[in-house]
């Protein structure tokens, strides 16, 4: 299939109208291998994307390994605990550097030639490169070819990057929902492998986006939550360029057989007491967030028409990630496992249904479906962005 330069597709014009008018994003946005290709610069590239969880970083001298769009990454914890993200190459030949997650011995060698570097990305040693026996030569700068940095921030766990360099820093880019959520800036607590799962699924990243947006498929898609979280207990969330999602009045916390309930974050609001907020962060992270437990999910793009989602659930207590509350977390855990697999019929229906050629991109409900027509818009403005 071939596609018009977007500068000329007027296709972008009708996603860009107001929601009473716009159609959603063309068929060729969720199943061509070239508009995704265009789309890993437009939208990726140059805004702040997530690509892992530190929970995964446990110590200092930890390193994991990331292929991101196709981009050999490695996020490492350095030695001052702080994480960082490099390109995961050698500065001499190229050579990919760590293969598998886990604690660095050391330095981190290149397999190839054997050049070291900190966990700070300096090069510290070039074995041999002025000839047998000779570590140094005048024309190898060590000052100059430590491994490239990518700017990062970590935000409620997630690691996020910037591969470009050219977004405004994390704090100002995402200011207003940083604002937002200012009762639940505190440490989270990460249990373990019962609180993570993934899903891999058979959809365009951004239908799982799209999808999470909105609250108007509850009745229908989550009875099960539909039936104490009703769809009039719903509102919609709206920030243009930056984030959309969906709240609601009424949260129930999960009780244990004995009535044992996850404590509370400090300090909160009486708002929260009965209220819970869902965000999708463009470009691909959604986050939910509850008096008692939070969680996030990155979006992993695998091709036009895949996605891997990465879902971990963290506690706002250190105590309820022990042992004594294993079992109220094995519940929690596939309580909301339900609730996304509920999602991928849908999702993956939708994408099945992209390959219809009388498809025109769809309308929305100006009442219950502007979060997602915010999020179009703003992937058409990337578009637009770049084809100017």
């Amino acid at each position: 299939m071939n596609i018009m330069p977007l500068e000329r597709d007027t296709e972008l014009a009708a996603v860009l109208a107001p929601v009473d008018r716009a159609r959603g994003l063309p068929n060729h946005f969720y199943t061509s291998a070239e508009t995704h290709a265009r789309e890993n610069n437009a939208v990726f590239a140059r805004n702040w994307a997530g690509i892992g969880f530190a929970k995964d970083l446990p110590d200092p001298g930890w390193a994991v390994p990331v292929d991101f769009l196709g981009q050999p990454l490695l996020m490492v914890r350095d030695r001052a605990g702080t994480v960082r993200v490099f390109h995961n190459v050698c500065r001499h030949r190229g050579m990919v550097l760590v293969e598998k997650a886990g604690p660095i011995r050391g330095a981190i060698r290149c397999p190839y030639h054997s050049w070291c570097y900190d966990l700070d990305g300096a090069l510290k040693a070039t074995p041999h490169v002025g000839g047998p026996g000779h570590n140094a030569h005048e024309a190898v700068d060590r000052a100059t070819l430590g491994l490239i940095e990518v700017p990062s921030h970590v935000w409620r766990d997630v690691v996020f990057i910037n591969l470009a360099g050219n977004a405004p820093p994390f704090e100002t880019a995402h200011a207003t929902l940083m604002a937002r959520w200012a009762d639940f800036d505190h440490p989270l607590s990460f249990a373990g492998e019962d609180s993570a799962f993934t899903l891999d699924v058979a959809t365009n990243w951004k239908l799982a986006v799209e999808n999470y947006c909105e609250s108007y498929h509850l009745p229908w898609v989550h009875p099960g939550l539909n039936a104490y979280s009703r769809l009039e207990d719903h509102y919609n969330i709206e920030e243009p360029d930056a984030f959309s999602g969906q709240g609601t009045h009424v949260y129930r916390q999960l009780a244990g057989e004995d009535g044992e309930r996850f404590r509370d974050a400090p300090d909160l609001p009486a708002k929260w007491d009965t209220a819970a907020e869902y965000v999708a962060l463009y470009p691909n992270v959604l986050f939910g967030v509850h008096r008692d437990h939070s969680f996030a999910i990155i979006i992993e793009p695998h091709g036009p028409e895949r996605s891997v989602e990465h879902v971990a659930l963290y506690y706002h207590h250190p105590g309820d990630t022990g042992p004594e509350r294993a079992g109220l977390r094995a519940r929690n855990t596939a309580q909301w496992k339900t609730v996304f697999e509920e999602d991928l019929f849908v999702v993956e229906g939708m994408q099945r249904g992209r390959h219809a050629g009388g498809f025109d991109g769809g309308r929305f409900s100006p009442v219950m479906d502007s979060p997602t027509h915010l999020f179009h818009r703003w992937i058409a403005r990337q578009f637009a962005d770049v084809a100017a």
